[in-house]
């Protein structure tokens, strides 16, 4: 049997493949470790975290650098064996422009995928206007295609993250980013069987992914059912992390115990999983 490794281009078929047919969950690990642990669970693809890989730096979500970023795209593709889709951001820039250098930066990365937001970062006026949405859809679409690579555009509505639930104004949003040459697309915030059927006829036949970062009733299999194509966990898994370490953390400081350790890993079960066995 061949131990050869997928290259660049492997995981990129692999992953244009998944978005065709069924239902994938693509969780999200914001370092190597993580992102080798879930591909030993079978995970046939990988998202990366801006909010976890921002909180392991020490810095807010969206308060790092694109040399950041690309860098830590870098390690992420080289690590793992699975397609790679990277959390871009807005495409760190304000013009169409920016958005198509950033696009061919994180292209030479490797991965097999990125998304772009229509987040500004600007509280006073939190989403671009559509048309500039639009273009730098267009300017991302344009990179890609410059490269003579298959790397998955998708193109993520964020109204909901900032107030605006106008389901009318995410459909007209997401439709116009498909037309710009979007694969896929992403609307966050969405919760309820409702929204989620009426998104997944809106936007067919191109693919949905639906952010699942809390608590919910819904299985894999129920959000299956409803056509959604692919299932991410944006920050969840790293606030998981977070929650266990400050819960560690504080009954220690405060209290002097070490409760917080019970539900621990053991480190020769890590150990064993990096040298290339299993985490039982």
């Amino acid at each position: 049997m061949s131990n050869k490794r997928p290259s660049v281009a492997d995981k990129r078929r692999t992953f244009q493949r998944l978005h065709e047919s069924g239902c994938f969950v693509i969780p999200n690990p914001w370092d190597v470790g993580g992102a080798r642990y879930l591909q030993s669970l079978g995970f046939k693809a990988l998202a990366t975290t801006s909010a976890g890989f921002a909180w392991s730096k020490g810095c807010p979500d969206n308060g790092v650098t694109r040399d950041m970023v690309i860098s830590h795209l870098q390690e992420m593709v080289a690590a793992t064996d699975v397609p790679v889709n990277a959390d871009f951001e807005n495409g760190f820039g304000t013009s169409a422009a920016d958005v198509a250098a950033s696009v061919r930066l994180a292209i030479e990365t490797g991965i097999a995928g990125l998304s772009i937001e229509d987040a500004t970062g600007d509280t006073a006026r939190p989403l671009y206007e559509v048309d500039a949405a639009v273009e730098r859809i267009r300017a991302a679409r344009k990179s890609i295609d410059r490269a003579g690579c298959d790397t998955l555009l998708v193109g993520r509505a964020e109204s909901f993250l900032v107030g605006r639930t106008d389901l009318e104004e995410v459909i007209a949003r997401l439709k116009a980013y498909a037309q710009a040459g979007a694969d896929c697309l992403y609307a966050p915030g969405i919760r309820t069987r409702e929204q989620i059927a009426v998104l997944v006829a809106a936007v067919a036949p191109r693919p949905l992914n639906l952010l699942v970062g809390f608590t919910s009733e819904l299985t894999v299999g129920d959000i299956a059912d409803l056509g959604v194509r692919r299932i991410s966990v944006g920050g969840a898994l790293a606030r998981t992390a977070w929650g266990g370490f400050t819960h560690a953390a504080r009954l220690l400081a405060e209290q002097g115990k070490f409760d917080g350790f019970a539900t621990a890993a053991a480190g020769p079960q890590l150990n064993s999983l990096f040298a290339g066995g299993t985490l039982r």
